[in-house]
């Protein structure tokens, strides 16, 4: 077989069609569209219309709100962070922080600060100093010897 002779298998590839080219195409006149009004034409957009009524979208009440000083916080679970101490990524006799976690590759970026939750289990005694932790987490890290300091303000 050379370069010259690859075909595709038959049937593969078909042309495309072309639609408006006289009634003998089959796909003429109406090109497929129907017959006259808005949607035969081209350029229309009219998802949510409805004939001149107030369409649903706008009759339905608006509801909640987006909260503007809501903290963006990273999510990390006890198991993630004895998973880090056992590779040898971070540190269990320094304090952890949300630049420590970074280093380690736990947290990918700093936002707002860290807030640590109880998934998994540690087994090491560690001091954090983060932005927020759950009850069961903070129980969870001062069972295994550690403590757990709450910062206040952007981390």
């Amino acid at each position: 077989m050379k370069l010259n002779e690859l075909r595709d298998n038959p049937g593969a590839v078909q042309d495309r069609t072309r639609v408006g080219r006289g009634i003998g195409s089959g796909k003429g006149k109406t090109g497929g569209r129907g017959v006259k009004g808005q949607k035969s034409r081209s350029g229309v957009a009219i998802k949510g219309f409805e004939g001149g009524q107030m369409p649903l979208h706008r009759r339905l009440p608006k509801r909640g709100f987006t909260n503007i000083f809501a903290k963006d916080l990273n999510i990390v679970s006890l198991g993630r962070v004895q998973t880090a101490i056992e590779a040898g990524k971070l540190d269990a006799s320094a304090t952890v922080t949300v630049e420590t976690l970074v280093a380690a590759g736990v947290v990918r970026r700093v936002l707002d600060g860290v807030r640590l939750l109880s998934d998994g289990e540690l087994k090491t005694a560690v001091n954090f100093e983060i932005a927020g932790a759950s009850k069961t987490a903070v129980e969870a890290v001062e069972k295994a010897g550690g403590k757990v300091v709450i910062k206040e303000g952007k981390a």
